[in-house]
């Protein structure tokens, strides 16, 4: 059986190519970058910091809708990865499904919508984790770094493959080229390992 991994958005970052959500499984120190559009960033927002809209948006929409016929999200899942496409579904639960939960097919920006406003928790796929995720201090040591210049010694020079590495790991993320975002992470950790 998959075995799926709660999760918390980690952070979100504005690329040139649209807006990542980063999913990150508790207690781990990987993130799973998701590209989204920018509507389902703002929905997300919207949702994550509970502004209340004069008028119900699509996602809170839906929760109203799935209220009306007694069901609950219990939990969203991202569940695959096909293709480069993340796949989820929402976990419904009510009186007609008390036995099994009634699961339905969503973009993992719609269900991570739906999943900040419900307080239902965001499950991944470990599989997805090994497959797709980026261990975090590569992120923070990319924005500690940025715009500082080689020291006396020449130690950045010297890293300069392992930088060129980083920009080339966040060039895969932004184009949605996840596999390719893998092998530049294990090329990374295999890096830092020898350098320990």
């Amino acid at each position: 059986m998959n075995k799926m991994l709660i999760t918390e958005i980690w952070t979100i970052a504005q690329t040139n190519h649209g807006c990542v959500v980063f999913l990150r499984p508790v207690d781990s120190e990987v993130a799973v970058p998701l590209i989204i559009g920018q509507l389902e960033l703002q929905s997300i927002i919207i949702g994550k910091e509970g502004v209340e809209m004069p008028r119900p948006l699509t996602h809170d929409l839906i929760l109203n809708v799935l209220k009306s016929l007694d069901l609950t999200l219990r939990q969203v899942e991202i569940h695959s990865l096909v293709a480069e496409t993340f796949h989820a579904r929402l976990v419904l639960e009510g009186t007609d499904h008390s036995e099994s939960p009634l699961s339905l097919d969503s973009r993992p920006s719609d269900a991570i919508a739906l999943a900040v406003r419900a307080k239902c928790p965001i499950y991944i796929s470990a599989a997805v984790v090994k497959k797709t995720g980026i261990p975090l201090d590569y992120f923070l040591e990319e924005i500690d770094k940025a715009g500082l210049s080689p020291d006396d010694e020449g130690e950045f020079n010297e890293s300069a493959h392992f930088h060129g590495l980083i920009r080339q790991l966040n060039q895969a993320i932004e184009a949605e080229e996840y596999e390719k975002a893998a092998e530049i992470r294990d090329m990374l950790i295999k890096i830092e390992k020898l350098n320990r």
